[in-house]
Order: structure tokens, then sequence, then C-alpha cells
């Protein structure tokens, strides 16, 4: 089948870990991704064991659901006891536990809480429903940025009065830059998300390698993509030879995708972010404009928040930081699993918990 199959040719994949083990001669290598695709694809298709063992790949800040901060998920929790509002979100963003409790068990205590694809979604049933506040809880990285933007347009001119948005989107450069700075974990190089890459394009990375003389690789998803992009990986860092390099050609453009950059810079202004595990960084997430302020539903819904607290054993920040693997938390595997989720690295379909769960022999 031409343009699928290819991408999970065994023999190609063979071909390049034969490659890889040959350029990196046993030199030990970290590369981290910073993408959940990233994350789940290296797992479900083994790509861990095809690597030779002075290769390694950690997990970094790549999944949205995992970085929103307890204060983001409490106020969101707070909004959705109040009368007369709904919120809607994203379906792994439900049994992602705030400091006490979830939306997903709030909505059994008969809060309005409402799964929703897309925030266009949400616009509608703001449409449907004038006599309720419709917020749409706003997380996600700079893929989805743009349809959250495009919601608030959209609603803008309908004259919208009851849509809101809890703003929480983030960008990906600046959680790269934090961890190059923090010298905490050794990182030889970075494999870049695909997604996000596509609406960004390659210059916000270029800092990678000008300023910290690392190398990058734009990746797709499937396991050549990633093979290829690890390959590429040890050859600039093995001849030490810094850049970023899209390997994602066919889908990846140098300027990115600039209708959906129109879109953020119409609504959107950059501002400082509460990431988990990498504590608030500036300039790395999306507050919305003065044009837009009526749409934020924090400066507009006044609601009382509880204080914020951290659950007690979950590593999750650590594991994000690639710091430690999940294997390394006492609670992974035991207290804390799927059906019972300690942390959002456990619930989200992205996770690096959930990835090791469903896919690394562990118990062994």
């Amino acid at each position: 089948m031409k343009y699928i199959d290819e991408y999970y040719d065994k023999k190609v994949c063979r071909t390049l870990t034969e490659k890889i083990e040959r350029k990196s001669k046993g030199r030990e290598i970290v590369l981290m991704e910073v993408c959940g695709t990233h994350t789940m694809s290296i797992f479900r298709n083994g790509i861990k064991d095809l690597l030779p063992e002075n290769i390694r790949v950690i997990s970094g800040p790549g999944c949205p659901v995992c970085v929103t901060p307890n204060s983001s998920i409490d106020q969101a929790i707070a909004l959705s006891r109040l009368d007369g509002v709904c919120i809607t979100t994203f379906g792994d963003m439900m049994k992602v536990p705030g400091s006490s409790t979830s939306l997903i068990k709030e909505r059994g205590r008969q809060a309005d809480v409402r799964i929703v694809y897309s925030p266009t979604d949400a616009v509608k049933i703001a449409e449907q429903n004038p006599d309720k506040m419709v917020i749409f809880l706003g997380i996600g990285f700079e893929t989805t940025a743009p349809i959250v933007a495009a919601s608030l347009i959209d609603a803008f001119n309908k004259g919208l009065e009851n849509y809101f948005i809890l703003p929480s989107n983030k960008l990906i450069p600046p959680a790269i830059k934090s961890l190059l700075e923090s010298g905490e974990t050794k990182i030889d190089g970075f494999l870049l998300p695909g997604h996000v890459s596509v609406i960004i394009g390659i210059k916000p990375y270029q800092f990678i390698s000008e300023d910290y003389n690392v190398s990058g690789a734009i990746a797709g998803f499937e396991p050549v993509d990633i093979m290829y992009a690890i390959h590429r990986l040890v050859e600039m860092i093995v001849s030490d030879s810094p850049a970023i390099e899209n390997c994602y050609k066919r889908t990846v453009k140098s300027e990115g995708n600039r209708i959906a950059k129109k879109l953020m810079e119409e609504v959107f202004e950059i501002c400082s972010s509460e990431w988990r595990g990498l504590g608030i960084m500036p300039e790395s997430g999306l507050g919305i404009k003065d044009k837009y302020k009526r749409f934020d539903a924090i400066k507009n819904i006044q609601v009382d928040v509880e204080e914020t607290k951290e659950h007690t054993g979950c590593l999750c920040g650590d594991v994000l930081r690639g710091v430690i693997t999940p294997l390394d938390c006492l609670l992974f595997g035991s207290v804390c699993k799927p059906e019972n989720p300690v942390g959002p690295c456990m619930v989200s379909t992205e996770g690096t918990c959930a990835a090791y769960y469903r896919y690394a022999d562990y118990r062994r």
C-alpha cells in the first residue's frame, strides 16, 4: 500500500538500526522526545528495543494534559460547581485529578461537564444554550491554539455573550529552553514534535543548536519516521555538527502554517504560564488579547478556588522533566493505574506513565 506500509517497513528499520549502531560507535547518547504522540509510537512499535543499548530515548514535557498544573484543573472544577455553568473539555482532561477531585467526579455530582472534540463544538453548545455560561478548557500546545483562537473569533463575530475560554495553551520552545538551562538532565539531542512543527515551522527551534550546541530533528510518527530522525541526530551528534533538521518534510514546511499563526497572533499574546514539573516560565503561554478579553473565564467569572495541593508520592513532574522514568515512582503500577490514576501522566493517552503501563514489560 503506497505511502503507508513504507513507513512500517521492517527492513528499512533494521537498516537504520545498523547505521545508528555503527555510527554511534558505542558512545552514550541521550535523546529526548517532547511529543506525547512520539511517546506512544516509540513504545507501541518497540523502538527502544530496536536501538543499541548506548542510545537512550527519554520522554519530556510533550503531553499537554500532563503539563497542565493542578491550579488550572482546580479552577475548572470550581467553575463547574457554579449554577448555570457548562464546562466543555477534551476527554483526556475528565479524569485528571485536581487537588481533591476531578471533572468526571464533579459530573457525577450533577455538574454540567461535557466532552467535546473541538472548541467549535463548545461554541455550538453556547449558541444552543443562551441561559448557560459555556466554558472551554483551553489546554494544548501550538497545535490546538489556532482552533481555540478561531472559536473566539467566531464567538466575537456572532456576538455571543455566554462563551468563555479558560486559557491554558502553552508553547513548546520555552519548555525546551528551560530544560537546557536547568542542566538537570543530560540531553544530547531532541526529537522535535511533528504536530507542533506543522504550525510553527523550523525557526523557533534554531536557538537549540545556535545557543546550546544541541541538535534537533523534527520527526513524523511512524516507525521509519522516528528511526530516521534518530539516525540523523546520531550523525549530527557524533560529527559535532549541531543543527535543526526537518525530517518530516512531507508535512512540515519551513515557515509553518501561516494561516494558523495569523489566527494565534490575532487572538493571543505571549505570557508567563505555569507548567507541571517546570513551574512558572516566562513567555511560555498564551493569554487573551484585550479585544477578546470578554471571553476570558478567569477575568470575567468570579469563583473561589481551593488551595492547590500536589498528591503525595506522585512524581509526574520529575517524569515530565526526564529526571526519572515511571519505574522510579513507587506509586506506578500499584496505587497508580489507568483505572485509578494518581497523576495526569497515567491518565492521558499521550502520558509517559500510561505508555509504560501499557507497553513496557515492567512486571518481570
